[in-house]
């Protein structure tokens, strides 16, 4: 199994093609995030048999935060590809909407319930549509 530097700089690699295919350029991230664009360039080599530098908590800091504070240079949908498998990176909110967040929590409840009727899907148990559902409602859940 490989080690954690060589699985993160491999995830780095996937980032800069993930970035190539949005059409999100090296010289904005570094723009956006204050880190040179130099460096940005070896944490996301676009050369395939060039590794990567192994990005820095430092650099991570800069590009979930942005040069003033003001958002990510990045996708955090992008940045959690370094976490591992099941973990991702979001923006907390700054206080908490607890009338959105029974909402949603009652939408999850509701659909779950749904999904385990026996004329749903896949009878009681949830079927593949049922789960895409449901992990969405708790991806919502999770950012509110």
């Amino acid at each position: 199994m490989p080690d954690a530097v060589t699985i993160v700089r491999e995830r780095q690699l996937v980032i800069r093609r993930e970035m190539d295919r949005r059409g999100i350029s090296l010289k904005a991230v570094s723009l956006d995030s204050g880190v040179p664009y130099d460096t940005i360039k070896s944490y996301f080599p676009g050369e395939r048999d060039k590794a990567p530098a192994t990005i820095p908590g430092n650099v991570l800091f800069a590009l979930c935060r942005g040069k003033d504070g003001r958002g990510p240079a990045l996708p955090l949908d992008l940045i959690s590809l370094i976490l591992p498998d099941g973990f991702q990176v979001i923006k907390a909110p700054e206080e908490i909407d607890h009338d959105a967040l029974c909402e949603l929590a009652s939408d999850y409840v509701a659909e779950k319930n749904r999904a385990h009727h026996p004329e749903s899907e896949a009878g009681r148990d949830i079927g593949l549509g049922e789960q895409a559902a449901l992990d969405g409602k708790i991806t919502q859940l999770r950012a509110a």
